[in-house]
């Protein structure tokens, strides 16, 4: 950095994300071992999720059921699916509307990320707070067969804890996915059906959290056409 003519100053600055790869330093000149770590680094976070899937999955399977049931039952009704979360989790509640809405095989089903519009999401946080950026959406959306879905890491999140709230006081299915042990989610009388990623690692918490939710999606699409296979015979 140049402070003025002919002077030039070295600040040392600390990497925020060095806790990611905590062998690689700023001094590193050994190129091949570097690559042979960050090789077995991958592979083991590979290894990690890959597991951590399989359990969750295996672990959760009834709750899965259950949930598709209940889901496919308000859709049937006429429900709509909203869905929401912060930071990463908000780019898991835009691939979920968008799997529904759009999916790549059977019905398509009506859903809504409530974050999409930044109009309203700064709006609301700049009036009312940021806490109740969801909880408003659902009151200005939603109905009673609908169906409220929100991801978290933590379970903690003020603002998902009030959309539950919101969202469960006016009669909607109310499915909440999160990790660690729960923690608020987990235990929130207004989270009719909450999946718990049983780790403490954001990154493997996500991963995990979209596998469940593509089983929860094909669940819902077979209940649906039970139903209606049923309704035919």
């Amino acid at each position: 950095m140049t402070d003025g003519p002919g002077t030039t100053e070295r600040r040392d600055t600390v990497e925020p994300t060095g806790f990611l790869y905590p062998f690689i330093e700023a001094d590193e000149r050994d190129a091949g071992a570097l690559i042979i770590d960050l090789v077995a680094s991958a592979g083991a976070k590979v290894g990690d999720s890959i597991s951590l899937r399989a359990a969750t999955l295996t672990r959760c399977a009834q709750q899965v059921e259950e949930a598709a049931s209940a889901l496919a039952d308000r859709f049937r009704r006429g429900g709509r699916l909203f869905t929401f979360g912060n930071g990463g989790s908000a780019t898991d509640a835009q691939g979920t509307a968008e799997l529904f809405r759009l999916p790549p095989y059977g019905r398509p089903l009506p859903a809504l990320s409530l974050v999409d519009d930044q109009a309203v999401l700064t709006a609301l946080s700049n009036d009312v707070g940021f806490e109740l950026v969801f909880s408003r959406q659902v009151i200005a959306h939603a109905k009673a067969d609908d169906i409220a879905v929100g991801f978290s890491t933590s379970g903690d999140s003020p603002n998902l804890l009030r959309a539950f709230e919101e969202a469960a006081r006016r009669g909607l299915l109310t499915v909440g996915l999160c990790g660690y042990e729960g923690s608020g989610m987990a235990v929130s009388a207004a989270v009719r059906h909450c999946l718990v990623v049983r780790s403490e690692s954001v990154h493997r918490i996500q991963e995990t959290q979209d596998a469940l939710m593509f089983a929860l999606w094909e669940a819902v699409q077979r209940h649906l056409n039970e139903m209606r296979k049923g309704r035919t015979a």
